[in-house]
């Protein structure tokens, strides 16, 4: 008895809650670098879980056997998930669970509200309105991940899709939303409002995402997991719930910090961006000037790398969809054995989703030193002899209008190409005609094995 009493007692629990966000804390530094950020990971879900036994041990807290069914459920669909999906998929991956967050939290903030009713009235309004704004924040999020994750599976067009009058739709969607939580705020009890809300932000998210095209997607599943994160704060403070809140301002804040140097690293406002109709995918684009790129084999590519004194290896998302992040590994392998230095070449928004190419090269065990950003890795392209850029096209392109790795600078470029597509951005690039440019055509993946082969037998 005195030992169930203790356990409930609330100044436990909260002493569980405060150890629960100072690991919560230290899972975000311990992400700061890919040696830790495995590490970050068991502490981040150590102290989810501390946070979760708090929570079942408040005494309102009682219909245990829906909670492990819960339990169960997400841990049948979410584990066997994880474990199966490409790192290819990953982007795909984290648009889905972060939307599965945000529409959790509209589900509950319905669930409360309803169950206000039942009880005699609207909630006080300093649980109401945080339960309205997670509503309509968390409605948002999941359709617009939703989204999202269908452009990134391509099963809907990667191109920007606008209807006419876009910006007047969306305004009027969120007045809708904004104007019934006003009305329930003010007094109005009703179950068929809240349910409007919902509809609408559901609306509102569909049309929020579908104008973006794909060069654009690593900005938006930021933006849409910061949407997340405020959405759990919002019902943290409906339901009095202090591990909501801090977690969810903890993914709150660091997501919208992470969506703002995405947006500079782009050279773009996030206006620009939400506003849409850039990133689109395309078919090439006809050069007008009969201008011709230089073709190129595996056996020139591998003489110019293995005689090289500084090589830059510039990854993008066509090496993701390759898989050819080991291959990549081997081949840097073999010249480093040649005394050649090899590094990295990183752009912020390569890849679909923050730090995909860091998490790709991370797993065939490149060493992080290697790894350079872009600010630190231009400063010395021009001593650099080779840049070798594998299934990269906008974060190489001048004519992208955003800050890019200038790999023309370099003595020699050799870009690895499927064909003359253009990337995300759906804008050709000139550095494909330059004299110091050539091209491998092939699959990323195929075409470094027969550029390893060939290094291996000079």
């Amino acid at each position: 008895m005195y030992i169930g009493t203790f356990l409930q007692d609330p100044d436990f629990i909260r002493s569980l809650y405060i150890l629960a966000f100072a690991l919560f804390i230290v899972d975000l530094r311990l992400m700061n670098h890919p040696r830790t950020a495995r590490r970050g990971n068991v502490v981040g879900a150590v102290g989810m879980g501390i946070a979760v036994i708090a929570t079942l041990l408040i005494e309102e807290v009682d219909d245990y056997f829906l909670i492990a069914l819960g339990v169960a459920i997400g841990a049948g669909v979410g584990v066997p998930a994880a474990r199966s999906v490409k790192m290819t998929a990953m982007p795909q991956m984290v648009a889905l669970f972060n939307g599965v967050g945000g529409g959790a939290v509209a589900l509950i903030s319905f669930v409360e509200y309803r169950e206000s009713l039942a009880a005699g009235g609207n909630p006080a309004l300093d649980a109401l309105i945080p339960a309205l704004f997670a509503a309509i924040i968390g409605s948002v999020s999941f359709w617009g991940s939703n989204i999202a994750f269908g452009k990134l599976q391509e099963l809907i067009p990667g191109r920007p899709i606008q209807l006419p009058g876009q910006v007047f739709i969306n305004i009027g969607l969120l007045a809708v939303c904004v104007g019934c939580a006003i009305a329930i705020a003010s007094g109005t009890e009703s179950e068929g409002l809240f349910l409007l809300i919902l509809v609408a932000a559901a609306v509102l998210g569909n049309m929020f995402v579908l104008p973006i095209g794909g060069a654009d997607m690593p900005v938006v599943i930021s933006l849409l997991n910061a949407f997340t994160g405020l959405s759990a704060a919002a019902a943290g403070l409906a339901l009095d719930n202090v591990a909501l809140i801090v977690a969810g301002m903890l993914v709150g804040a660091s997501g919208s910090i992470l969506t703002l140097l995405m947006a500079d690293a782009m050279n773009r406002s996030l206006a620009n961006i939400f506003k849409g109709g850039f990133g689109g995918t395309t078919a090439a684009v006809a050069d007008a000037e009969g201008k011709s790129v230089r073709s190129t084999d595996p056996a020139d590519v591998a003489i110019q790398l293995a005689y090289a004194s500084r090589v830059a290896v510039v990854p993008g998302y066509g090496l993701a969809v390759a898989q050819a992040q080991h291959t990549v590994r081997d081949l840097a392998t073999e010249l480093e054995k040649r005394g050649v230095d090899v590094a990295y070449a990183i752009h912020p928004v390569a890849g679909r989703m923050p730090g995909h190419m860091n998490v790709l090269l991370a797993e065939a065990d490149v060493p992080y030193e290697q790894l350079k950003e872009m600010d630190d890795i231009n400063p010395e392209l021009p001593q650099t002899d080779v840049a070798l850029v594998i299934g990269a096209n906008d974060t190489v392109n001048p004519d992208a209008g955003m800050p890019i790795i200038d790999v023309g600078k370099t003595g020699s470029v050799i870009v690895l190409k499927r064909s003359m597509n253009t990337g995300f951005a759906g804008i050709d690039n000139p550095l494909f005609y330059e004299e110091n440019t050539s091209l491998l055509f092939g699959d990323a993946k195929e075409s470094v094995q027969k550029v390893l082969k060939e290094v291996e037998e000079l």
